[in-house]
């Protein structure tokens, strides 16, 4: 047995430029005996970049499950393992999780080594509320659950945060401006820290129509940071939250919805929407 076990550490990379590497993550990565990267081509362009030769191994989403039990295993055996992601902070909408529940499971040790990430780097030039935000990471894909999910958000008061690929930009802008209301103001983040980074602010109904007529808006990696919503607008819904909790006891969601909308004055689609998402929590 070793004298100690090994450790986990949770190193951030680059989102774009290469110089935000810090010097603490080119040390981490220097000094470990395995990396684990989400894609091992992009991360060898990475450390051969920095001038760091390592072994490395896949962890995604679709060999996560698989990969644990091994790095479990050269953890207890003393190995010091590194994770890291395509770019960016490892877990924020990327792999990780049961990696990282099993380490905490073991007694084993997770060390955190930050750097950059395109939540907080949108959020820091956003122009709104930071004090209190929430990160959606992405929406549904398909039309019908993403139009759910924005209108399960509409009692939201915090600032938003989401991850949007390019061909859905202009869709999913759209459908913000008709559930949140085209004056929210908003925040598009495009390409950050690379040669094409461009801020656009407005409100979702302008950058809606300018993502429809621009193309370059919707090109390369984007983040949306968009306001909440204003507490006298929200606090209708928000009480709502509270009456369908109760009625759900006893009530599928639509015959919950149905009476709440009455109670509250609520529009129904707008209360079945909250209805579906607070019944499958």
């Amino acid at each position: 047995m070793p004298e100690q076990p090994g450790i986990l550490y949770v190193v951030a990379t680059p989102i774009g430029n290469l110089a935000d590497i810090s010097l603490r993550a080119k040390e981490v990565l220097s000094s470990v005996d395995l990396v684990a990267a989400e894609d091992t081509r992009h991360s060898r362009k990475l450390l051969t970049r920095l001038g760091l030769k390592k072994k490395l191994i896949s962890l995604h989403e679709h060999n996560e499950t698989a990969r644990v039990p091994g790095i479990i295993e050269l953890l207890t055996a003393g190995d010091n393992v590194a994770l890291i992601s395509d770019a960016g902070t490892p877990l924020l909408s990327d792999p990780g999780y049961r990696l990282l529940k099993a380490v905490r499971e073991h007694g084993l040790q997770a060390v955190p080594v930050p750097g950059p990430s395109a939540l907080t780097a949108a959020l820091s030039v956003a122009g709104l509320p930071t004090d209190r935000f929430v990160f959606e990471g992405f929406l549904p894909s398909k039309s019908g659950a993403r139009t759910a999910h924005l209108k399960a958000l509409l009692a939201e008061p915090r600032t938003m945060v989401f991850y949007e690929a390019p061909h859905r930009l202009q869709k999913v802008l759209a459908a913000m401006a008709r559930i949140f209301g085209g004056d929210r103001s908003v925040c598009v983040a495009r390409e950050m820290t690379k040669q094409y980074e461009t801020i656009y602010y407005g409100t979702l109904a302008e950058l809606a129509a300018q993502a429809r007529d621009d193309r370059d808006l919707g090109r390369g990696e984007l983040v949306i940071v968009v306001s909440g919503g204003e507490e006298s607008a929200t606090s209708g819904a928000q009480d709502v939250s509270g009456l369908l909790t109760a009625l759900l006891t006893e009530l599928s969601p639509a015959k919950a919805a149905r009476i709440a909308s009455r109670v509250s004055g609520l529009p129904r689609p707008e209360v079945y929407a909250l209805a579906i998402k607070l019944a499958g929590e």
